[in-house]
């Protein structure tokens, strides 16, 4: 039987097209095994700047630097054949100025074969956005909750609650107006999640947010439990593989300690065929 051909990736426009459609199913990943298994049921993998803090122990994604986000988005598409792949841009990597962002997410895009890049703010990145998308970088927005900027948002509360909805609406529709192909939205409250969903053009993508949104993603360390310095409130968990993880840790000391383990010996006494 010959094999049929793998389907090809998914683009920006194809998750654009989503909008009101099934939802986008997105995960993040930060090594080929996991993009392989994401690539199985997600329409977007995202190689999130959340690597530092799962991944590498740090206190925040603040520290993440650009070849950091470079090795795991290049480990990731390894691992992708479906699926578009998304980088984030890290903190220091496109504030300063338009064309900083330009060459810095074209080094991300041109090191990784990332489709597109997110990039976290709203209204005051607008400009950027559209600068990057004029110059053939397409864009995933990312506003509510902008763990880049936390230490100015007073730390990981609720976003457009009270007078702050106003702030969040303006900053979705200047993302949007700007060309971005679809938009993250963390951690804003569902009745203000629902109305930006209804009002954009663009797919909405929630984490923390609604279920009405147009997808959803999560930190994939989050949602199989492999990630314990804390969990956010929001945050399902659809196993725990960290537990699972100790459990077979702790049988296989065990083991060893007492002269149990599974020698070849003991492996081909079986009748396996030796090689």
């Amino acid at each position: 039987m010959s094999r049929s051909a793998p389907q090809p990736s998914l683009t920006p426009s194809d998750i654009r097209a989503r909008k009101g459609e099934v939802p986008l199913v997105c995960l993040t990943a930060y090594t080929t095994p996991v993009a392989q298994l994401a690539d199985a049921e997600c329409d977007v993998v995202l190689v999130g700047d959340s690597v530092g803090m799962v991944l590498h122990g740090l206190p925040s994604t603040l520290p993440v630097s650009l070849e950091m986000m470079i090795m795991h988005g290049q480990a990731v598409a390894r691992g992708l054949e479906r699926a578009m792949l998304v980088i984030d841009m890290p903190f220091g990597s496109y504030e300063e100025s338009a064309e900083q962002a330009f060459r810095n997410a074209a080094r991300l895009m041109g090191e990784t074969g990332a489709a597109a890049v997110k990039l976290e703010g709203g209204r005051h990145m607008a400009e950027t956005i559209r600068f990057l998308v004029a110059r053939g970088i397409p864009v995933m927005g990312h506003v509510g909750l902008t763990p880049q900027s936390v230490n100015t948002l007073g730390g990981y509360k609720v976003q457009g609650r009270g007078e702050d909805r106003d702030r969040v609406i303006a900053d979705a529709r200047a993302v949007a107006e700007a060309g971005a192909f679809a938009i993250v939205l963390e951690k804003v409250i569902a009745d203000l999640a629902d109305e930006i969903t209804e009002t954009l053009a663009i797919p909405t993508i929630g984490i923390g947010a609604s279920a009405g949104c147009d997808g959803q993603i999560l930190v994939i360390d989050d949602m199989l439990g492999l990630f314990n310095a804390f969990q956010p409130k929001f945050v399902k968990r659809y196993g725990d593989l960290a537990q699972d993880a100790a459990t077979a840790i702790r049988s296989y000391a065990e083991e060893v300690r007492s002269r149990e383990f599974p020698t070849k010996e003991h492996v081909f006494s079986e009748g396996s065929p030796k090689t």
